[in-house]
Protein backbone atom coordinates (compact mmCIF):
# COMPACT_ATOMS: atom_id res chain seq x y z
CA UNK A 1 0.00 0.00 0.00
CA UNK A 2 1.15 3.64 -0.65
CA UNK A 3 0.83 6.42 1.76
CA UNK A 4 -0.51 9.39 0.50
CA UNK A 5 0.36 12.83 0.07
CA UNK A 6 -0.77 16.12 1.53
CA UNK A 7 -4.29 16.75 -0.06
CA UNK A 8 -3.80 18.28 -4.17
CA UNK A 9 -3.71 22.17 -4.13
CA UNK A 10 -3.87 23.33 -8.03
CA UNK A 11 -2.37 26.13 -7.68
CA UNK A 12 0.61 24.80 -5.85
CA UNK A 13 0.64 22.01 -8.60
CA UNK A 14 0.52 24.31 -11.26
CA UNK A 15 3.95 25.90 -9.95
CA UNK A 16 5.73 23.12 -9.15
CA UNK A 17 4.91 20.89 -11.55
CA UNK A 18 5.95 23.41 -14.34
CA UNK A 19 9.03 24.33 -12.76
CA UNK A 20 9.62 20.44 -12.87
CA UNK A 21 8.67 20.30 -16.60
CA UNK A 22 11.24 22.99 -17.11
CA UNK A 23 13.84 21.21 -15.29
CA UNK A 24 12.95 18.05 -17.09
CA UNK A 25 13.56 19.22 -20.54
CA UNK A 26 16.88 21.33 -19.97
CA UNK A 27 18.19 17.80 -18.63
CA UNK A 28 17.01 16.08 -21.40
CA UNK A 29 16.45 17.24 -24.63
CA UNK A 30 19.65 16.91 -26.09
CA UNK A 31 18.97 12.85 -26.10
CA UNK A 32 15.53 13.77 -27.08
CA UNK A 33 16.73 15.33 -30.31
CA UNK A 34 18.85 12.12 -30.77
CA UNK A 35 16.10 10.12 -30.28
CA UNK A 36 13.60 11.72 -32.77
CA UNK A 37 16.48 12.07 -35.45
CA UNK A 38 17.32 7.92 -34.92
CA UNK A 39 13.45 7.22 -35.16
CA UNK A 40 12.79 9.14 -38.57
CA UNK A 41 15.81 8.43 -40.21
CA UNK A 42 15.33 6.98 -43.80
CA UNK A 43 15.95 3.57 -44.14
CA UNK A 44 19.70 2.71 -46.15
CA UNK A 45 19.77 2.75 -50.15
CA UNK A 46 21.04 -0.68 -50.86
CA UNK A 47 24.95 -0.23 -50.70
CA UNK A 48 24.88 3.00 -48.54
CA UNK A 49 24.90 3.16 -44.61
CA UNK A 50 22.48 4.59 -42.75
CA UNK A 51 23.26 8.37 -41.47
CA UNK A 52 23.12 7.43 -38.49
CA UNK A 53 24.87 4.03 -36.95
CA UNK A 54 23.36 4.46 -33.38
CA UNK A 55 23.52 6.94 -30.59
CA UNK A 56 27.00 7.87 -30.08
CA UNK A 57 27.21 8.85 -33.85
CA UNK A 58 24.52 10.53 -33.86
CA UNK A 59 25.51 12.77 -31.05
CA UNK A 60 29.06 13.40 -32.74
CA UNK A 61 27.60 14.41 -36.00
CA UNK A 62 24.76 16.44 -34.40
CA UNK A 63 27.63 18.23 -32.48
CA UNK A 64 29.95 18.75 -34.87
CA UNK A 65 27.94 19.88 -38.22
CA UNK A 66 25.29 22.13 -35.89
CA UNK A 67 27.34 22.51 -32.33
CA UNK A 68 26.45 22.54 -28.81
CA UNK A 69 23.35 24.38 -29.77
CA UNK A 70 22.34 21.88 -32.61
CA UNK A 71 21.20 19.81 -29.56
CA UNK A 72 18.57 21.71 -28.51
CA UNK A 73 16.55 22.34 -31.76
CA UNK A 74 13.27 22.71 -31.24
CA UNK A 75 13.10 23.06 -27.43
CA UNK A 76 11.32 26.14 -27.38
CA UNK A 77 8.08 24.54 -28.48
CA UNK A 78 8.61 21.99 -25.24
CA UNK A 79 9.12 24.87 -23.09
CA UNK A 80 6.31 26.96 -24.10
CA UNK A 81 4.40 24.13 -23.39
CA UNK A 82 5.80 22.31 -20.21
CA UNK A 83 4.27 24.46 -17.66
CA UNK A 84 0.62 24.14 -18.40
CA UNK A 85 1.34 21.02 -19.28
CA UNK A 86 3.45 19.40 -16.40
CA UNK A 87 0.58 21.48 -14.04
CA UNK A 88 -2.09 19.62 -15.76
CA UNK A 89 0.07 16.43 -15.36
CA UNK A 90 0.57 16.27 -11.41
CA UNK A 91 -3.09 17.94 -11.10
CA UNK A 92 -4.62 14.96 -13.15
CA UNK A 93 -3.01 12.12 -11.23
CA UNK A 94 -3.92 14.02 -7.77
CA UNK A 95 -7.46 14.34 -9.11
CA UNK A 96 -7.48 10.47 -10.44
CA UNK A 97 -6.37 10.11 -6.61
CA UNK A 98 -9.41 11.85 -5.55
CA UNK A 99 -11.61 10.00 -7.30
CA UNK A 100 -10.90 7.05 -6.23
CA UNK A 101 -11.28 7.79 -2.19
CA UNK A 102 -14.26 7.32 -0.47
CA UNK A 103 -12.30 9.17 2.32
CA UNK A 104 -9.62 11.84 2.74
CA UNK A 105 -7.45 9.88 4.54
CA UNK A 106 -8.16 6.30 2.70
CA UNK A 107 -4.84 4.89 1.52
CA UNK A 108 -4.73 3.73 -2.79
CA UNK A 109 -3.43 0.66 -3.56
CA UNK A 110 -0.81 0.77 -6.60
CA UNK A 111 -3.10 -0.44 -9.23
CA UNK A 112 -5.44 2.79 -8.05
CA UNK A 113 -2.44 4.80 -8.61
CA UNK A 114 -1.79 3.43 -11.87
CA UNK A 115 -5.58 4.17 -13.10
CA UNK A 116 -4.75 7.70 -11.11
CA UNK A 117 -1.35 8.42 -13.84
CA UNK A 118 -3.53 6.93 -16.61
CA UNK A 119 -5.99 9.89 -16.35
CA UNK A 120 -2.84 12.36 -16.31
CA UNK A 121 -1.51 11.31 -19.43
CA UNK A 122 -5.60 11.53 -20.63
CA UNK A 123 -5.24 15.28 -18.94
CA UNK A 124 -2.07 16.24 -21.43
CA UNK A 125 -2.86 15.27 -25.00
CA UNK A 126 -4.77 18.03 -25.37
CA UNK A 127 -1.13 20.43 -25.19
CA UNK A 128 1.41 17.21 -25.67
CA UNK A 129 0.13 16.57 -29.34
CA UNK A 130 0.83 19.44 -31.36
CA UNK A 131 4.01 20.44 -29.20
CA UNK A 132 5.56 16.75 -30.44
CA UNK A 133 4.03 17.86 -33.70
CA UNK A 134 5.80 20.62 -33.76
CA UNK A 135 9.31 19.78 -32.39
CA UNK A 136 9.69 16.58 -34.32
CA UNK A 137 9.28 18.59 -37.62
CA UNK A 138 11.77 21.22 -36.55
CA UNK A 139 13.94 18.31 -34.95
CA UNK A 140 14.02 16.34 -38.20
CA UNK A 141 14.61 19.74 -40.37
CA UNK A 142 17.63 20.59 -38.53
CA UNK A 143 19.04 17.21 -39.95
CA UNK A 144 17.87 17.64 -43.45
CA UNK A 145 19.25 20.60 -45.93
CA UNK A 146 15.88 22.22 -46.49
CA UNK A 147 14.89 24.30 -44.15
CA UNK A 148 11.38 24.75 -44.11
CA UNK A 149 10.31 26.08 -40.79
CA UNK A 150 11.57 29.46 -39.21
CA UNK A 151 10.79 28.22 -35.93
CA UNK A 152 7.66 27.05 -33.59
CA UNK A 153 5.11 30.06 -34.04
CA UNK A 154 6.20 29.62 -38.10
CA UNK A 155 5.82 25.81 -38.13
CA UNK A 156 2.54 26.38 -36.04
CA UNK A 157 1.52 29.08 -38.99
CA UNK A 158 2.20 26.74 -41.88
CA UNK A 159 0.38 23.77 -40.75
CA UNK A 160 -3.31 25.35 -39.91
CA UNK A 161 -2.79 27.35 -43.17
CA UNK A 162 -1.72 23.51 -44.77
CA UNK A 163 -4.16 21.31 -43.28
CA UNK A 164 -5.95 23.34 -40.18
CA UNK A 165 -6.51 22.23 -37.03
CA UNK A 166 -5.98 18.49 -37.81
CA UNK A 167 -2.35 19.34 -39.00
CA UNK A 168 -1.74 20.81 -36.11
CA UNK A 169 -3.17 17.85 -34.22
CA UNK A 170 -1.52 15.11 -36.43
CA UNK A 171 -0.31 12.55 -34.03
CA UNK A 172 -2.64 13.09 -30.82
CA UNK A 173 -4.43 9.15 -31.58
CA UNK A 174 -0.49 7.79 -30.98
CA UNK A 175 -0.16 10.52 -28.19
CA UNK A 176 -2.82 8.94 -26.30
CA UNK A 177 -1.58 5.12 -26.97
CA UNK A 178 1.71 5.70 -25.78
CA UNK A 179 0.95 8.64 -22.56
CA UNK A 180 -1.55 7.06 -20.89
CA UNK A 181 -0.49 3.69 -20.20
CA UNK A 182 2.98 5.25 -20.00
CA UNK A 183 1.92 7.78 -17.01
CA UNK A 184 -0.04 5.09 -15.40
CA UNK A 185 3.49 3.50 -15.06
CA UNK A 186 5.61 6.96 -14.05
CA UNK A 187 3.68 7.91 -11.64
CA UNK A 188 2.62 4.53 -10.06
CA UNK A 189 6.28 3.62 -10.19
CA UNK A 190 7.55 6.76 -8.43
CA UNK A 191 5.23 6.84 -5.36
CA UNK A 192 6.19 2.66 -5.26
CA UNK A 193 9.99 2.97 -5.26
CA UNK A 194 9.30 6.70 -2.71
CA UNK A 195 7.68 4.27 -0.07
CA UNK A 196 10.53 1.29 -0.35
CA UNK A 197 13.03 4.17 0.31
CA UNK A 198 11.28 5.81 3.18
CA UNK A 199 13.18 4.56 6.13
CA UNK A 200 10.80 3.36 8.70
CA UNK A 201 8.60 5.52 10.64
CA UNK A 202 9.89 8.54 8.39
CA UNK A 203 7.18 10.11 5.28
CA UNK A 204 7.62 10.03 2.13
CA UNK A 205 8.23 14.02 1.83
CA UNK A 206 11.16 13.99 4.40
CA UNK A 207 12.99 11.44 1.17
CA UNK A 208 16.72 13.10 1.12
CA UNK A 209 17.48 14.60 -2.57
CA UNK A 210 19.68 11.36 -3.76
CA UNK A 211 16.80 9.09 -2.96
CA UNK A 212 14.03 11.52 -5.15
CA UNK A 213 16.62 11.56 -7.78
CA UNK A 214 17.02 7.80 -7.82
CA UNK A 215 13.08 7.53 -7.73
CA UNK A 216 11.95 9.87 -10.64
CA UNK A 217 14.99 8.74 -12.57
CA UNK A 218 13.51 5.27 -12.69
CA UNK A 219 10.53 6.40 -12.46
CA UNK A 220 11.22 8.22 -16.61
CA UNK A 221 13.17 4.55 -17.29
CA UNK A 222 9.66 2.78 -16.49
CA UNK A 223 7.76 5.11 -18.07
CA UNK A 224 10.15 4.94 -21.21
CA UNK A 225 10.19 1.11 -21.25
CA UNK A 226 6.22 1.27 -22.15
CA UNK A 227 6.15 4.11 -24.34
CA UNK A 228 8.86 3.59 -26.64
CA UNK A 229 6.95 1.43 -29.26
CA UNK A 230 4.07 4.21 -29.66
CA UNK A 231 6.71 6.77 -29.70
CA UNK A 232 8.42 5.55 -32.31
CA UNK A 233 5.12 5.05 -34.68
CA UNK A 234 4.07 8.79 -33.14
CA UNK A 235 7.67 10.43 -34.02
CA UNK A 236 6.98 8.79 -37.92
CA UNK A 237 3.67 9.36 -38.25
CA UNK A 238 3.98 12.86 -37.25
CA UNK A 239 7.04 13.69 -39.75
CA UNK A 240 5.65 11.87 -42.53
CA UNK A 241 4.35 14.22 -45.62
CA UNK A 242 0.30 14.80 -45.98
CA UNK A 243 -1.35 11.49 -46.96
CA UNK A 244 1.19 8.91 -46.71
CA UNK A 245 -0.13 7.04 -44.38
CA UNK A 246 -4.38 7.15 -44.90
CA UNK A 247 -5.24 4.62 -42.19
CA UNK A 248 -2.99 6.19 -39.40
CA UNK A 249 -0.81 4.11 -37.16
CA UNK A 250 -2.04 0.95 -38.54
CA UNK A 251 -0.09 1.60 -42.21
CA UNK A 252 3.44 2.97 -39.93
CA UNK A 253 2.80 -0.53 -38.17
CA UNK A 254 2.80 -2.09 -40.93
CA UNK A 255 5.54 -0.60 -42.94
CA UNK A 256 7.79 -0.68 -39.76
CA UNK A 257 7.18 -4.68 -39.62
CA UNK A 258 7.47 -5.26 -43.18
CA UNK A 259 10.55 -3.17 -43.75
CA UNK A 260 12.70 -3.02 -40.75
CA UNK A 261 11.21 -6.01 -38.34
CA UNK A 262 9.52 -5.53 -34.61
CA UNK A 263 13.50 -4.07 -33.89
CA UNK A 264 12.33 -1.20 -35.20
CA UNK A 265 9.69 -0.52 -32.58
CA UNK A 266 12.80 0.26 -30.40
CA UNK A 267 14.42 2.66 -32.27
CA UNK A 268 16.49 5.57 -30.18
CA UNK A 269 15.71 3.02 -27.40
CA UNK A 270 19.94 3.88 -26.14
CA UNK A 271 19.06 7.58 -26.58
CA UNK A 272 15.77 7.21 -24.51
CA UNK A 273 16.65 5.52 -21.73
CA UNK A 274 20.27 7.78 -21.39
CA UNK A 275 17.65 10.70 -21.18
CA UNK A 276 15.19 9.27 -19.53
CA UNK A 277 17.09 8.59 -16.22
CA UNK A 278 18.74 11.98 -15.85
CA UNK A 279 15.48 14.08 -17.10
CA UNK A 280 12.96 12.71 -14.82
CA UNK A 281 15.05 13.08 -11.65
CA UNK A 282 15.59 16.54 -12.48
CA UNK A 283 11.68 16.69 -12.86
CA UNK A 284 10.80 15.51 -9.87
CA UNK A 285 13.60 16.87 -7.97
CA UNK A 286 12.51 20.19 -9.33
CA UNK A 287 9.11 19.47 -8.28
CA UNK A 288 9.63 18.42 -4.97
CA UNK A 289 11.90 21.19 -3.86
CA UNK A 290 9.18 23.62 -5.83
CA UNK A 291 6.20 22.21 -3.81
CA UNK A 292 7.97 22.55 -0.70
CA UNK A 293 8.88 26.20 -1.14
CA UNK A 294 5.09 26.73 -1.97
CA UNK A 295 4.35 24.77 1.19
CA UNK A 296 6.30 27.23 3.35
CA UNK A 297 5.91 30.20 1.62
CA UNK A 298 2.19 29.68 0.89
CA UNK A 299 0.66 27.53 3.18
CA UNK A 300 -3.21 28.13 3.17
CA UNK A 301 -3.23 28.20 -0.65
Amino acid sequence: MAKQPQPISPGKNFFAGGFGGVCLVFAGHPLDTIKVRLQTQPKAVPGQPLQYSGTFDCFKKTFVKEGFLGLYKGMAAPIIGVTPMFAICFFGFGLGKKLQQKHPNDILTYPQLFAAGMLSGVFTTAIMAPGERIKCLLQIQSASKEVKYAGPMDCVKQLYRESGIRGVYKGTALTLMRDVPASGMYFMSYEWLKNILTPEGRSPSELSVPSILFAGGMAGIFNWAVAIPPDVLKSRFQTAPEGKYPHGFRDVLRELLREEGVASLYKGFTAVMLRAFPANAACFLGFEVAMKFLNWALPNL
